[in-house]
């Protein structure tokens, strides 16, 4: 373990002590959220990221550890353990590696080696191997055993060849070093198994790139190709380059033995090293695109749960849709249901014209200032009798186009069943789409994260590290900004730290029964939550009703008697955080000295700091701090535009090669990675994020494709901010 605390510290670059506190803290049970925020004394102030990173590093190094003990106990139980072998594990730092060399000595399949070796030639098979002087034919009579199938000395050596080829190929050192010689020379080749067919795959029907350049889109791409028979791919390599590595390391002498052995190794390559070594090497470019691709997504969605809520406005949702209508909810500022409707804006002019009336009554009925609009099926058509609405009604209305991906699976499942058991699940979609912008974290944690629409790929992905990749951003979301213990779902409680699906379901049990908590401590009543959940879960539930003011903050429980400490020093009472908090607090504290202060009360530097930052403001959203959505009170069709013409837009998604972007057009532009910035970039994310506005000039427009291309180069001021 000591090792393993030694290269997490290298890799990191952070101090071994602070790898150890993090490595016990993991081990303890703590949750990576409580740890981040609450135990920033042991860590460093590591963020959860970060900390994330180091318990998946820390997963692997274990499993690499518990198979290098598994092998080694294998190899030494056939008596075939040496020095040699036991440094070679001990230096393996994959489990490829580890693999490899146990290669040799794990239980095989029936061979023609193991067939050769049945027939006892593995003593003829050594002899040549080691391309002693002798006549090959004349050592092989020796081996001829018609009882066993060996009929002439020509039989035997066939069968020692054999021996030897597949010895080569469970050579470790020599897989190694045709697997670094591939990575950096070897091409891979898509062909189209029907040249003549039309797919979305045809840039890759005759296509070569190096492996160690390709990007990871492409490697997705071609993969799914071929999995639906579309392309033949394969990595093409100077063989010559490959073999001359394996004689330097097996070739000794120049005579007949030598030559068979020589043979053996052309037999070796072409027939066993490189089909298996094709495979892993497409194996590794997968297994880096999937991980790049999660990181993405992952990266993606922290974005978009991290956009900032519109806050304190009634909403109109509306799910568009073409035969059943348009679904129409209001809901007001806490997200509670007021009215629901349907209305048909794309029907006949009589059918427009009453739903012109429905809409108008109810913004002016429900005084709703906000409309969100579904970007699904009929939403060019829903926008603009939308724009031309409220351009004829005096309230100061906007709307703004949100994904609605995931609303049609939410509405119909049991969760949504629950929080509106009145309504049908077409009108819960327009509810959850007006909801989306009121506060898109707490609505977007009750859908499958995959369903969400900000990845690539996403289908093809190993599912279980998509899923915890996933799981693990929407759990250091909710926990930044914290849930309201009174008024959170099941769904936003069970992402708090510490807390499951079952006690989640006890919380809200427990409220329906005794009414809104009254306290933070008041939890510790609710059945199945004990300490151990109590403690990693209390800091990041908010209780705004609580006479206690710090029950309304992200200081912890276990820190109140501290932050009561500092408010003394500071000459304040938790009284006086309840309207705003106490602004000038950091003040008050620089004064007294922070270091001073934090020996006094008994605590580290950085919880203090954290302590200050909430008293001075109490429940901070850390969302607040960022650009507002742009709303919109008209909209533009893909004919009206023109190139160089210079508009404002939301990104909608980040990809490899480029981002999306809604520009008030039903279909969005793209602006491809060469476009983002003047100065050269490696990625998308480098620039842009989920939700960021910006300016974007028109380069092109395909109105029968229905494609855009974008431009954020010399146009002054790439991204608002």
């Amino acid at each position: 373990m000591e090792q393993i605390i030694k290269q997490l510290s290298e890799e990191f670059k952070i101090k071994i002590e602070y790898i150890q506190n993090i490595v016990n803290l993991l081990d303890e049970g703590n949750t990576i959220p409580f740890i981040a925020r609450y135990r920033k004394e042991m860590h460093g102030t590591l963020d959860d990221q970060t900390i994330r990173e180091i318990s998946e590093r820390l997963e692997y190094l274990r499993s690499l550890d518990k198979r290098r003990e598994e092998v080694y106990g294998l190899i030494d139980g056939l008596g075939k353990m040496n020095e040699d072998i036991a440094s070679a594990l001990s230096e393996a730092k994959l489990l490829s590696e580890i693999e490899d060399i146990y290669r040799p000595y794990k239980p095989k399949r029936k061979t023609r080696a193991s067939v050769a070796k049945e027939c006892g030639l593995e003593p003829l098979a050594n002899e040549i191997y080691g391309q002693t002087d002798g006549i090959p034919l004349k050592i092989a009579e020796k081996y001829i055993n018609p009882e066993k199938g060996v009929e002439t000395a020509e039989d035997a050596l066939k069968g020692a060849a054999d021996i030897i080829a597949e010895n080569i190929s469970d050579n470790a050192e020599i897989r190694k070093r045709l697997k670094n010689i591939i990575r950096l020379n070897g091409n891979i080749v898509s062909k189209a198994i029907d040249p003549e067919s039309k797919s979305v795959y045809t840039p890759y029907y005759d296509y070569k790139e190096p492996v160690k350049s390709i990007a990871s889109h492409r490697i997705l791409a071609i993969d799914r190709g071929e999995r639906e028979n579309f392309l033949k791919v394969s990595i093409d390599i100077d063989s010559t380059k490959c073999l001359t590595i394996i004689y330097k390391l097996l070739l000794k002498a120049d005579n007949e033995c030598a030559e068979i052995v020589r043979n053996a190794c052309d037999d070796a390559y072409s027939r066993l090293i490189f089909p298996s070594v094709e495979r892993e090497i497409r194996s590794e470019l997968t297994e880096r695109a999937d991980e790049q691709a999660i990181k993405l997504f992952a990266v993606n969605l922290r974005q978009l749960l991290m956009q900032p809520p519109v806050k304190g406005h009634t909403t109109i949702g509306l799910d568009p849709g073409y035969r059943t209508g348009c679904k129409l909810a209001v809901v007001d500022e806490t997200g509670r249901v007021l009215d629901t409707a349907v209305i048909y804006p794309t029907h006949g002019e009589a059918q427009i014209k009453k739903s012109k009336k429905t809409l108008c009554d109810m913004i002016e009925k429900y005084n709703a200032e906000i409309i969100a609009i579904g970007n699904g099926t009929a939403s060019k058509e829903t926008e603009i009798f939308t724009a031309d609405c409220i351009s004829n009604i005096k309230n100061n209305v906007s709307y703004m186009v949100v994904s609605e991906a995931g609303a049609s699976v939410y509405s119909a499942s049991k969760l949504a069943a629950s929080e509106m058991p009145d309504l049908d699940l077409t009108l819960r979609s327009a509810v959850s789409i007006a909801r989306r912008l009121q506060d898109p974290l707490a609505e977007l944690v009750k859908i499958d994260p995959k369903s969400i629409g900000v990845g690539q790929y996403q289908h093809d992905m190993p599912q279980k590290k998509l899923d915890e990749a996933l799981d693990g951003v929407v759990e250091d979301c909710v926990n930044s900004v914290g849930a309201d213990l009174n008024t959170a779902s099941p769904a936003l409680l069970s992402r708090v730290a510490g807390i499951s699906a079952s006690v989640a379901k006890n919380i809200v049990a427990y409220r329906e029964e005794n009414g809104a908590f009254s306290s933070r401590s008041e939890l510790k009543k609710v059945p199945k939550l004990g300490p151990k959940t109590f403690e990693q879960c209390a800091g990041f539930l908010r209780v705004p009703e609580s006479v206690n003011p710090l029950d309304h903050t992200a200081v912890h429980p276990e820190s109140y008697d501290a932050a009561n400490h500092l408010l003394e020093m500071c000459g304040c009472t938790p009284n006086n955080t309840a309207n705003g908090g106490i602004a000038d607090i950091k003040e008050k504290a620089k004064k007294i000295g922070i270091e001073n202060a934090a020996a006094k009360i008994g605590i580290g530097v950085p919880t203090l700091n954290d302590i200050i930052e909430e008293l001075a403001k109490p429940g901070r959203d850390p969302r607040d701090e960022l650009p507002p959505p742009l709303l919109r009170t008209d909209v533009l069709d893909i004919k009206d535009l023109k190139t160089g013409m210079e508009l404002k837009g939301t990104v909608r998604n980040v990809i490899d090669f480029g981002a999306f972007i809604d520009i008030g057009v039903h279909q969005d532009g793209l602006v491809h990675i060469s476009q983002i910035s003047e100065k050269r970039i490696k990625h998308p994310s480098d620039v842009l994020n989920v939700g960021d506005v910006i300016n974007v000039r028109v380069l092109d427009v395909d109105t029968e494709k229905g494609r855009i291309s974008l431009t954020m180069k010399g146009i002054g001021g790439e991204k608002n901010t």
